[in-house]
């Protein structure tokens, strides 16, 4: 799907679908750890409460959803597990055959949870079939930079590879799925893998983040669209304080800023065109193909950011699921091949 992205004002139903994501709008710029903290406590308590499913949309009853737990290097990170209902949970015996990987990677940066997500994440479980992995991240804080989040994204991918058999994972059909912040984090991922000698067989990146550095703030869209119902300029500003404080370099942080995009994954793109961060997915495209890497980009009009992640109240999400859905159908194919 494409569209005109040109700007617009906030409509009256759009500021409706603010107040129900949102739940307000704090002062993002005189936000401090403090008041952080509490914001995001409540928030993820919010999301992940039974009654966000009328935003957030209802699991497909074929997948079982849990919660595991990594060991990663020095630390362990919760991951929600969606797995087809027929399988069997991971180390159990008499399993079914292997099944492939998409590990996911929620959105928010500063915020968010896993739970966000289980609307998507069990239909692909459910539909493909695969074992969907969401990563619980370390969220942004005064003393959590971007680089931890991405390192909890890239080691829980390499540890499910290398226990790719206790888990009834088949390591040669693994895709990186990631939304928003979560997007640069499994583009990251991808650029690693590539580095690492392993062969994803996908990424699908839904309104990413590619640009952290100074330049983020510079593309058209964030302009048009600096006050959009989902994502606004400020919060952005916040992000980037708490991503790439001083003495970080953000180019190592931005995927759009990679100096090699050659030999990646296979992408798929989505850009919902009413959102600040639309551009940074456009330009983001343009340089993996530059590269010679597959990239598919599919716009949806007059979406907002995070529109996958709100399949109740805004329609083209589920578009935007049948799409990726067929995207990983095709790449991941079948055991053995490509």
């Amino acid at each position: 799907m494409s569209g005109d992205s040109g700007a617009r004002q906030p409509s009256a139903s759009s500021s409706g679908l603010r107040q129900q994501a949102l739940g307000g709008e704090p002062d993002w710029a005189a936000m401090t750890a403090e008041e952080l903290a509490g914001y995001r406590e409540a928030e993820n308590r919010r999301r992940a409460s039974p009654a966000m499913r009328a935003i957030t949309g209802m699991p497909h009853p074929g997948a079982a959803i849990d919660w595991q737990s990594l060991a990663l290097p020095g630390r362990r990170v919760p991951v929600r597990v969606h797995r087809p209902a027929r399988e069997r949970r991971a180390g159990s015996a008499d399993r079914a055959a292997p099944l492939p990987l998409v590990l996911h990677v929620h959105g928010g940066g500063f915020v968010g949870t896993a739970v966000q997500s289980d609307w998507i994440n069990s239909h692909l479980a459910a539909q493909l079939p695969a074992l969907v992995v969401s990563v619980e991240h370390r969220l942004l804080a005064p003393d959590t930079v971007l680089s931890a989040a991405a390192d909890d994204g890239w080691d829980a991918l390499d540890h499910l590879v290398r226990h790719a058999a206790d888990w009834g994972i088949d390591p040669t059909r693994i895709a990186v799925f990631g939304e928003s912040c979560g997007a640069l984090i499994t583009a990251l991922a991808a650029i690693r893998a590539r580095q690492a000698d392993l062969q994803l067989r996908a990424q699908v990146l839904v309104n990413p983040v590619a640009d952290v550095t100074g330049t983020m703030f510079d593309h058209l869209s964030v302009t048009e669209h600096a006050h959009s119902p989902t994502l606004t300029v400020p919060q952005l500003r916040l992000l980037h304080r708490l991503a790439v404080p001083s003495g970080t370099d953000p180019r190592a942080l931005s995927p759009l800023h990679a100096d090699n995009l050659a030999g990646l994954a296979p992408a798929l793109v989505v850009v919902p065109t009413h959102d600040p961060l639309a551009d940074h997915g456009r330009r983001y495209a343009e340089r993996l193909r530059a590269a010679g890497t597959p990239a598919r980009l599919t716009e949806f009009p007059e979406a907002a950011h995070a529109f996958v992640s709100m399949p109740a109240v805004v329609p083209q999400a589920e578009a935007a699921r049948v799409e990726i859905t067929e995207f990983l159908r095709d790449t991941l194919g079948r055991p053995g091949g490509r």
